[in-house]
């Protein structure tokens, strides 16, 4: 079972020989991290830690408290309360990272310098990137972030809309409909969307259990899926329908004020919606003008350093790497690599080959937890997959409660990792 300590400790044994001897008499070398998630805080933090204050660190996140996206759907479904997703960067701050708390509106690669909201400039010798996603415009017609998130809430950027979408779902009328509009490749987290399904088909089984659940999904495969299905119908039976490219999965509209979609022309009335739309980097990857036509970020996959800049690091949903999925496990790996490779720079510290990891934990229903992952290491072309493993179908229950409390400490793991 991996615990909080085997997490913790892995991390930890990793950093503990490549501290960087101190550098007296000349300033120090500044590192700027944008974007205080499960990529940015791993990074601020082991940057600071394993240099020994030999480096100068700053993170800049919008947020003074940070949610996390992974493990919301486990709110969604009532097992894991909202304040238990949320984080602040106290500690961090305590582990000699400055934090500030404003958003990033311009980078001047040339000058090395990132601009602020506030009006504050900040210089760098090395910057990181890890500023997550954001939404396509028109990836699903008849939607718009910015017009209609509070009538179908996309509940991909944890906070607000997450305790939206969760207060919706309990308010659905009896018999009522709840419909997801699923997100094409490449997305943040594989499995999100499927995991959200079967958290909302736990809450109406219990509250309403004439309710019916329409997934909505333009791919004509998904992970896990064998996975899903199966759990679906063993707890859920009929409830969850899911209409694939073949019907019409891949021709949606959606019409937030009369609350309707249009499934290949033909209309249905819902409830709930939730639309999951296309994504991309988040937008300081564009301004930094480090993306490409794809709207990811190209990076070298033996150091997560940006193709675009040889001063720019780009972690996590926002790197276009190669085979490891976007996860918060995955950036919280890179994001070591990451540190590794700019100390190496800076200082003079030792590095070693990169390695990374990835499991995604996924809730069925109670106590079902499923799993997938691999380990991964770099080649010239990208990010590859060398090992990996997944659930099987018809694993006893035993089993499925083990992968289940394993995800648990994994949370536990990896946000002492991220954030002190």
């Amino acid at each position: 079972m991996l615990t909080r300590r085997i997490f913790l400790g892995t991390g930890m044994a990793a950093g503990a020989f490549l501290t960087a001897p101190t550098v007296w008499g000349q300033a120090k070398p500044k590192v700027v991290v944008i974007g205080g998630g499960a990529g940015g805080a791993t990074a601020a933090r082991y940057l600071a830690k394993d240099s020994d204050g030999a480096l100068e660190v700053t993170l800049v996140e919008a947020n003074p408290i940070y949610t996390t996206c992974f493990f919301s759907n486990l709110y969604l479904g009532g097992f894991y309360d909202f304040e238990n997703l949320q984080h602040g960067y106290d500690k961090l701050a305590g582990g000699g990272v400055t934090v500030i708390n404003d958003m990033a509106t311009a980078v001047d690669r040339a000058a090395r310098t990132v601009t602020l909201a506030g009006g504050t400039v900040l210089p760098y010798d090395r910057l990181v990137l890890s500023p997550g996603i954001d939404f396509k415009d028109g990836s699903v017609p008849g939607w718009s972030a910015d017009t209609h998130a509070e009538i179908m809430p996309h509940a991909y950027k944890a906070g607000p809309q997450t305790q939206l979408l969760k207060a919706q779902i309990e308010a659905m009328p009896q018999g009522g409909t709840f419909a997801m509009v699923a997100p094409p490749n490449p997305y943040r987290c594989p499995p999100g969307p499927y995991e959200r399904i079967s958290m909302v088909a736990h809450v109406l089984k219990e509250k309403n259990p004439t309710a019916k659940i329409l997934v909505l999904d333009p791919k004509d495969k998904y992970s896990k899926q064998a996975l899903f299905e199966e759990g679906w119908q063993r707890h859920y039976g009929t409830m969850v329908e899911w209409v694939g490219p073949d019907f019409g999965g891949n021709a949606v509209e959606v019409r937030p004020d009369t609350m309707e979609v249009v499934i290949d022309g033909d209309v249905t009335k819902v409830d709930v919606c939730n639309v999951i739309p296309g994504q991309m980097a988040g937008k300081i990857a564009a301004i930094a003008g480090v993306t490409d036509d794809s709207g990811w970020a190209p990076v070298d996959p033996a150091s997560m350093k940006s193709k675009m800049d040889e001063n720019t690091w780009v972690l996590g949903d926002s790197s276009a790497q190669g085979d490891m999925p976007k996860s918060g496990f995955s950036a919280n790996s890179q994001a070591k690599v990451a540190a590794m490779a700019i100390r190496g720079e800076l200082t003079g510290s030792k590095t070693f080959p990169a390695k990374y990891s990835n499991t995604c934990w996924s809730l069925i229903a109670p106590e079902d937890g499923v799993k997938v992952g691999a380990s991964y290491e770099p080649t010239p072309e990208k990010i590859a997959s060398v090992e990996s493993f997944i659930s099987a179908t018809g694993e006893d229950a035993a089993l499925r409660k083990a992968t289940y409390e394993e995800s648990l400490g994994w949370y536990a793991g990896i946000t002492a990792d991220m954030f002190g």
